[in-house]
């Protein structure tokens, strides 16, 4: 039976002014998986809503380029399944409520291996407004149609918006080893 064992990697605390984006790169090849952990809150609500999302580039890539992903999401209201090449189910509370942040759990089974990569992602998000969607949760599997090691993952805030990560929010990597 196999004993799972998870080290941390690398961590990061957003400073003062927030950051358009983060990247954990020079990501080592010696693990059988990766974990990333993200409690990620948004500066600016330039959509007039309660969530923004935030998105994933591999390997110096844009945003998306060469994911695919089939998505469970819900606003608190309704529940809606798509299947997209943007999927947008990583969720971050905006600055309507300054005490929330969200949480994201990503999971990259194998990625090193010479085959295209799965990924699977739970992501959360609360409001506590009194007006508005409450909360949001998304569930996504997604493929990055590439053979080769992923070595670098970068995080957007939601291009073109102006929003980026907020103070205090933190990013997580950890390898695990299946031996």
């Amino acid at each position: 039976m196999a004993n799972p064992t998870m080290t941390l990697i690398a961590s990061n605390t957003v400073g003062s002014g927030g950051a358009g984006n983060f990247t954990f790169s020079s990501i080592p090849a010696t693990y059988t998986d990766l974990k990333v952990v993200i409690s990620p809150k948004a500066d600016s609500n330039p959509y007039g809503e309660n969530f923004i999302w935030y998105e994933l580039g591999i390997n110096g890539q844009g945003s998306y380029v060469n994911i695919t992903s089939r998505d469970i999401l819900n606003n608190g209201s309704s529940t809606v399944s798509s299947g997209t090449n943007n999927s947008q189910t990583m969720f971050m509370p905006t600055t309507a409520n300054s005490n929330n942040f969200g949480s994201t759990e990503l999971y990259f089974p194998n990625y090193t291996s010479s085959n295209n990569k799965s990924i699977s992602v739970d992501s959360v998000a609360e409001w506590n407004g009194s007006s508005g969607t409450n909360n949001a949760w998304g569930l996504s599997a997604l493929l990055w149609s590439q053979t080769s090691t992923i070595s670098s993952l970068t995080f957007y805030a939601r291009s073109g918006s102006g929003t980026s990560f907020a103070q205090y929010s933190t990013f997580y990597l950890y390898g695990i080893n299946n031996s």
